[in-house]
């Protein structure tokens, strides 16, 4: 399961990365402080943005590949 921002008239960007047989994974600029994921199980993960402040607006994805 991937996550990505795409803040107002920029380009998409991966944030954090996470699955079942891994640990979570963030792209340089973005940490667990920050953005948080939590996995209920392998199939349920949610990211949780801590302390929201202007800079955090953007639109944000969830993508899974499921092999």
């Amino acid at each position: 399961m991937f996550w990505y921002q795409q803040p107002p008239r920029s380009a998409l960007k991966l944030v954090a990365g996470t699955s079942a047989w891994m640990q979570n994974s963030y792209e340089e600029g973005y940490s667990e402080a920050k953005f948080e994921i939590s996995r209920d199980s392998k199939d349920h993960a949610v990211m949780t943005i801590k302390n929201v402040t202007a800079e955090d607006a953007a639109t944000y994805f969830c993508a899974v590949n499921d092999h």
